[in-house]
């Protein structure tokens, strides 16, 4: 089980979010704005944190700078998760530092795949059996 930061202003988004991780079997930690975000962050270290962009006070990708490039909180994977579906603010999101990058709306299945993408777990896992010979021609 992982702990997964929310940072969403919506308060519909946040629970939204917050309900899928859980159902995955996570444990889930929110904050309202990017601000809190970073705080929450250097406070909790979470394993994981998905991080809207649109958001007063500071912003997703300024939040997730922060995050990436603060030496106590770089080592934590930032998944956007947002409306903006543009390539241009895809690109600037993983130039922040961003893993992985996610648009709103999205299917449950959509996210659990970015956290299990991010972070590994429920992903099948890969056979310890060793790959067969190919044939040889005689």
């Amino acid at each position: 089980m992982a702990r997964i930061l929310i940072v969403d202003d919506s308060p519909s988004q946040l629970m939204g979010i917050r309900r899928i991780v859980e159902k995955l079997g996570h444990e889930a930690l929110t904050a309202e704005d990017g601000a809190a975000g970073v705080e929450a962050a250097k406070r909790e270290l979470p394993d994981l944190i998905l991080m809207d962009v649109v958001m007063p006070n500071l912003n997703g990708f300024q939040a997730t700078r922060s995050i990436t490039r603060d030496p106590s909180t770089k080592h934590i994977p930032v998944v956007l998760v947002t409306t903006k579906d543009q390539d241009t603010d895809r690109v600037w999101g993983m130039r922040q530092g961003a893993k992985a990058y996610l648009t709103k709306p999205f299917s449950e299945t959509e996210l659990a795949e970015a956290i299990v993408g991010t972070i590994g777990g429920d992903a099948p896992a890969a056979s310890t059996e060793p790959e067969p010979e190919p044939p040889t021609a005689e």
